[in-house]
């Protein structure tokens, strides 16, 4: 079984909030990929589906961002889900808006979401970095992350989940090279130059005759 979690804060007061693109994530992927409904347990909301074969529990943990671990590790328990069957889709200060990123591993960089999680099953799982980009001064970081997206920016995160769902079966497969750069094109497609787009013009035009 995999575990996939997504931190946020719990409530209306912070569901647009940047530090709540977890939350966001983790619910299109549930509804993209048609798990079943969400319930409490763990101190969480959960839900079940399945991802390229693998039976996944969704978890969104209902302990506030800072204390997101001792939800992830009373369900790692129960489930004996080891840590590397474990993924976290978290905001990452340090990547650009619409930008993820994969990494197993590591340091939680100051992410107190993350500290709290190795603290209850330790550094070895695998985390989706999520970009929500940086403020310019560690001075304005608290404020950032719990300052609501704007309009603009909302939509581009709403473009990042959606393709994140899209292709949240490599997920189940562990594919996460193939992840980043399919949620990359997704975002990024690549403009056809002069002489592709004149001749896709033509072909068109012939089609019509």
């Amino acid at each position: 079984m995999l575990l996939i979690v997504g931190l946020g804060n719990p409530g209306l007061k912070y569901a647009a909030n940047r530090h709540n693109i977890g939350f966001v994530a983790i619910d299109a992927i549930a509804r993209r990929q048609g798990f079943g409904p969400w319930r409490r347990k763990f101190q969480s909301e959960v839900a079940e589906g399945m991802l390229a074969g693998a039976k996944v529990l969704a978890l969104k943990p209902q302990t506030y961002m800072n204390d997101s671990g001792r939800a992830v590790g009373e369900a790692a328990r129960f489930f004996h889900i080891a840590p590397g069957d474990v993924v976290v889709l978290h905001d990452e200060l340090d990547l650009p808006l619409g930008k993820v990123r994969a990494k197993t591993g590591g340091g939680h960089a100051g992410h107190n979401g993350l500290r709290s999680i190795e603290a209850h099953i330790g550094p070895d799982f695998h985390r989706l970095r999520l970009g929500i980009g940086h403020p310019g001064e560690k001075a304005l970081v608290h404020h950032y992350v719990l300052d609501d997206f704007s309009k603009a920016e909302l939509a581009r995160a709403g473009e990042l989940v959606q393709a994140l769902a899209d292709e949240a079966d490599l997920i189940g497969k562990g594919d996460f090279t193939t992840l980043q750069n399919r949620i990359h094109l997704a975002l990024n497609p690549p403009v056809p130059r002069a002489g592709e787009a004149a001749n896709g013009d033509r072909s068109t035009s012939k089609g019509r005759q």
